[in-house]
């Protein structure tokens, strides 16, 4: 079974201060999220990595760029990585967003979620899903890849692979910088760990 790295890009202003990026060019990781990018490449550097996958945003680019150097691979961008499409939603804070109703769709009822001119939750968990069964069917069984992602895709994931109904998924918290492991094959899947978090830190949104 190939074995998968689920990395969740490290920090960047916007997470620091509650707001949902989504797919807005140009969010850089900050000062914190550099250095947790270099913890990360620190941590994994006696790993045999075969691959280095991302979600072609600043965020994760950056995220695996030491990762990458560490290992003298080269970052392969996939579009299935990519974070949430929120629409509308994008670029407003939580605490605004907390307000509205839908937001109990979001926590309590997901399946029935599609976020205004964006995507639904079933959507991103197919997409995120199948990303990496088809990455994994490009590896051998001994192959270590990683997959820079991003939040909500990372947990949808674990929830698909774990067999956890889509409408729980919001139980499983990622952090930040965080290394979420799976083992992926033919058969099936094996959860290694989910969010080992360097320094332990919370998880933010």
């Amino acid at each position: 079974m190939t074995t998968v790295l689920l990395i969740r890009h490290a920090e960047n202003e916007y997470v620091k201060k509650g707001r949902l990026a989504g797919r807005l060019p140009g969010v850089n990781l900050n000062e914190h999220g550099l250095e947790q990018a270099r913890m990360l490449a620190e941590k994994l550097a006696q790993l045999p990595l075969n691959a280095i996958y991302s979600s072609p945003l600043e965020r994760a680019m950056q995220t695996a760029e030491p990762l990458a150097k560490s290992h003298q691979l080269e970052i392969i961008q996939r579009p299935g990585l990519l974070e949430t499409d929120y629409g509308e939603w994008e670029d407003k804070t939580l605490k605004a967003l907390r307000r509205r109703k839908l937001w109990r769709l979001v926590q309590f009822a997901p399946t029935h979620m599609r976020f205004p001119g964006g995507e639904s939750f079933a959507e991103i968990q197919l997409r995120i899903s199948q990303e990496i069964q088809e990455l994994c069917s490009q590896h051998s069984e001994k192959h270590v890849i990683a997959c820079v992602s991003h939040a909500d895709p990372i947990k949808l994931a674990i929830a698909y692979f774990l067999g956890i109904p889509l409408d729980l998924f919001q139980r499983i918290s990622i952090s930040p910088a965080s290394i979420t492991s799976l083992q992926v094959g033919e058969y099936g899947a094996h959860i290694l760990n989910i969010n080992y978090a360097l320094g332990l830190n919370f998880a933010k949104r």
